[in-house]
């Protein structure tokens, strides 16, 4: 029999969310969102935290990554080993991170996007940012919590003595939130501090005085507008445009070449390369001939341009909107508060936070070193009565039982006084050693009243916090190699957008589409293509002359139209594509018609029950692969058709080979729709349409030769009208073309 007493009754759905929402939160808190206070997720706190357990300061050798991975893994943090590797390197790569956390030693990957080597053959140790957010931490600055086999303990936060959060910034994608903080400059983070120390209800906005926007460890410019910057900062949400930094070098017979030194934030250098040496091969950058990497140390991007009457700026305007030269970095200022609740924070709470923190530090590194002072004082004050009464008590050491207890008595001592006096060497009862005492008491006294007088006045934990930023401000701001601005903060250059005619080479091709839906291209503009090959039992069904800048208007049965970009059709010998690759073209729907677009061209669109419209050709080009509903086919409804306007009369011509003509200004202009009746009909269809001038005549093939009628008088009349039967000699085909 099975035991169903520990059966807990209780809906699945309640039961799912429970467990889910305990899931969401542990993914939230321990894996993905940074905490306010120092900027750290739990692996990135175990992995500093291991570290400085072994010993690995700044000013100390390296030791191997295999070595840093094993404690962390074995003794804080449960997870893969190839984790918690890949977070070490990221913290060592100064490309990547724009204080580096760890000072690494052999292959730690590059800016190319090349893996590291082995943690076997890497070696680390912290760098003195690390030992920055250490500082403090055997002082009883922070909680501990156990770790996760009861075995040891590790620190909830660190102390923090560096604003990380900001300085380093922090990505991570959680359940249902995400957090996205790129890095600052810690020197104008550090005046940021220093203001709102000096004026804590300071307006938010006075705070982009010192904290510009974005510094990027890998430069770049910065080319959001100054309200875009704002308005991101003071929400917490935004984000900005990050452009690579460029100059021109000039060559020998007026040519010149650009030169990019900078690339933006987390752009691997040869994905740069490769996707543009894709764009210059499909000619999608036809002024640009070549791209080559020259980069040592440094990053040296060189771009040929294919002639020198090329405007650099239009060119590099062009490669920021097709490559990555250009990147959107996202702002979401999505972290951990100190109640451990995530939530979206201002650059103003964040600050706030840090301060807070760094406040909380202060006091319980101050309220530990009191703890020390009263303990020592204590034991002073009782090695000052030895001096006082040396004689006496070398006499009750020396011939008591119990000396302890008689120094307890005699001079009203602690136990702890007590034991401190036993433990005295016999050399240190010289008089020299009682100045040094009493010295000691005399500075630790004073110590203790400056930490009294501290913890109980705020006003001197802002002034120490104070001196804490200027220290951080010295050591690690503008001043200094590493906290030199390394991403300009500029303006979008008042440059107009290059024309379409730079974005693809300008070259005149033929365009086949069969009557199966194959198309492709060849170039030129081929008089005849008629021994041009199909697949078996396919034929050729619309050919028209165009160039790689034109967009192509498809137009189907059912009323929907579809663009096609010429630059983008398939080239070469084969047969080419299936067009429903690049359209979603509905199964029972057929191609009738392709043309050039042309945005400025009207068009006249029928059904086959001779309803029809205007519409302007510029409001019907579709911009996704779906395409655009313009006509409404009725039911009962055999197709729709689509012709340009190019006179100012209309000739209709239905399958009982009935002939209507009539002023283009009595077809109604609509956006979409059904229409009005262009031709009525008792049991036939609408066969074709043409618009003509109606002082040219109308004019239709005959054999080899055009015949062109110029009295249409018996065929002229209202629109919805019947029509007569067509001239004589008007083709069988009822067709006009």
């Amino acid at each position: 029999m099975t035991d169903d007493t520990h059966i807990i009754p209780q809906p699945f759905a309640e039961a799912l969310g429970e467990r889910y929402l305990s899931y969401a939160l542990s993914t939230i808190l321990s894996r993905s969102l940074p905490d306010v206070r120092d900027g750290l997720k739990p692996v990135h706190r175990r992995l500093l935290y291991a570290m400085r357990e072994l010993g690995l300061g700044s000013a100390r050798g390296h030791k191997k990554a295999a070595r840093v991975v094993g404690d962390v893994i074995g003794k804080y943090h449960p997870h893969g080993e190839g984790a918690v590797y890949d977070t070490l390197v990221r913290l060592a790569q100064d490309f990547a991170q724009r204080y580096p956390l760890v000072d690494g030693q052999g292959n730690f990957g590059n800016i190319d996007g090349d893996n590291p080597a082995a943690m076997r053959y890497t070696e680390a140790r912290l760098t003195a940012v690390a030992e920055a957010l250490l500082d403090g931490i055997d002082e009883d600055a922070v909680d501990f919590r156990t770790t996760y086999d009861d075995e040891g303990e590790e620190p909830v936060v660190l102390p923090a003595g560096f604003p990380n959060l900001l300085a380093n910034g922090a990505q991570g994608i959680a359940v249902g939130m995400a957090t996205s903080i790129p890095p600052h400059n810690a020197g104008e983070l550090c005046d940021a501090l220093l203001h709102l120390l000096k004026t804590p209800n300071a307006d938010p906005d006075s705070l982009l005085h010192f904290v510009q926007g974005p510094d990027f460890p890998t430069g770049g410019v910065l080319v959001e507008p100054a309200e875009a910057i704002a308005a991101a900062y003071r929400t917490g949400r935004g984000s900005f445009r990050l452009r690579a930094r460029w100059t021109t070098e000039k060559l020998p017979q007026g040519q010149y070449q650009i030169v990019v030194t900078e690339i933006p934030h987390q752009v691997p250098k040869s994905r740069l390369i490769e996707k543009t040496a894709e764009l210059i091969t499909s000619r999608r950058l036809p002024l640009l001939a070549d791209i080559r990497d020259e980069s040592a140390d440094d990053v040296r991007l060189i771009l040929e341009p294919k002639s020198r009457t090329v405007d650099p700026e239009g060119l590099m305007e062009h490669l920021f909107r097709q490559t990555e030269l250009e990147v959107r970095v996202g702002l979401n200022m999505n972290v951990v508060d100190p109640k451990n609740v995530p939530r979206v924070m201002t650059l103003k709470e964040v600050l706030e936070a840090f301060l807070e923190h760094r406040r909380v530090v202060l006091l319980r590194r101050s309220r530990h070193r009191l703890d020390k002072i009263d303990r020592r004082l204590e034991i002073l004050d009782g090695l000052l009565v030895v001096y006082l009464n040396i004689d006496e008590v070398i006499r009750i050491v020396r011939f008591e039982d119990d000396p302890k207890a008689e120094l307890i008595r005699r001079f009203d001592l602690t136990e702890t006084q007590a034991d401190a006096v036993l433990n005295m060497r016999l050399r240190a009862l010289h008089k020299l050693e009682e100045i040094e005492l009493r010295k000691e008491h005399e500075s630790l006294s004073a110590e203790k009243a400056e930490l009294q007088a501290l913890l109980d006045d705020p006003a001197k934990q802002r002034r120490s916090l104070g001196k804490e930023i200027r220290e951080i401000k010295k050591r690690f701001g503008q001043d200094t190699p590493l906290g030199r601005r390394r991403t300009t903060i500029g303006t979008p250059p008042l440059v107009a957008p290059p024309p379409l005619e730079t974005a693809v080479e300008r070259e005149p091709i033929t365009v086949l589409l069969s009557e199966k839906g194959w198309i492709r291209t060849v170039r030129g503009h081929q008089p005849d293509m008629s021994e041009a090959k199909y697949k078996e039992g396919d034929r050729e069904r619309f050919v028209l002359h165009a160039e790689t800048t034109d967009r192509l208007l498809v137009f189907a049965s059912n009323g929907r139209f579809y663009t096609l970009g010429c630059d983008k059709l398939p080239r070469g010998k084969g047969y080419g594509e299936p067009v429903r690759l690049m359209i979603d073209l509905a199964q029972e729907a057929e191609i009738v018609t392709v043309l050039r677009h042309d945005p400025e061209r009207t068009l006249i669109l029928a059904a086959s029950d001779g309803r029809g419209f205007r519409v302007a050709e510029a409001e019907v080009a579709a911009q996704t692969r779906a395409g655009k509903q313009v006509m409404t086919v009725g039911e009962g409804v055999r197709a729709a058709m689509c012709w340009p306007v190019t006179g100012d009369t209309v000739a209709v011509l239905g399958t009982n080979r009935k002939l209507l003509c009539f002023p283009v200004e009595e077809v109604p202009q609509l956006a979409r729709g059904r229409g009005a009746i262009l031709q009525r009909y008792k049991d036939a269809d609408l066969a074709d349409l043409v618009t003509f001038n109606h002082a040219d005549g109308l004019s239709w093939p005959s054999g080899d030769r055009r015949r062109t009628e110029t009295d249409l008088t018996p065929w002229l009349g209202a629109r919805g009208q019947a029509g007569r039967q067509p001239p004589r000699g008007f083709p069988k085909t009822n067709r006009f073309a």
